[in-house]
């Protein structure tokens, strides 16, 4: 909800400085508008070339505690850039990530456990963002049900 999110923001957070700080995109939602739920399996692409100096990360957080999920398999609930040596890397340099209560089979590294039943949401984080992330020439798609 705004006010979680306004609490939490610091003056910092809303400055636009190329190469400087973190920005964070987030959503409650997938592609239908429908509130993402730990029961479905979602998925997501990230394109090539996220504008990030530092690292980019993409963590799953728990909407009732709005601290991050805790799931029987993961310790942090995430997956990140640092760790791009165990992630599977399209050709074109995109990440097919998923959300979800099982794994697609051979994406496991790709892939962050979800709950049954809890509502979760989703924040995708750019650790020196740069000029592409503010141009708006980068575009985070929205997660998409996995039917």
């Amino acid at each position: 909800s705004f006010m979680y999110q306004a609490i939490t923001t610091a003056d910092a957070m809303v400055l636009e400085l190329v190469g400087k700080g973190s920005k964070y995109l987030g959503t409650y939602r997938d592609a239908d508008e429908n509130f993402l739920i730990g029961s479905n399996s979602y998925h997501l692409n990230i394109p090539a070339n996220v504008p990030a100096e530092n690292f980019w990360s993409l963590v799953v957080y728990d909407a009732e505690t709005r601290s991050m999920i805790k799931n029987d398999v993961q310790p942090l609930p995430a997956i990140r850039s640092l760790d791009s040596d165990k992630l599977i890397q399209n050709s074109d340099g995109s990440y097919d990530v998923y959300f979800g209560p099982e794994a697609p089979e051979g994406f496991e590294n790709n892939w962050v456990k979800t709950n049954e039943g809890d509502g979760f949401f989703v924040f995708f984080r750019f650790y020196s963002p740069t000029e592409a992330y503010y141009d708006k020439s980068w575009q985070l798609p929205m997660v998409e049900l996995v039917k």
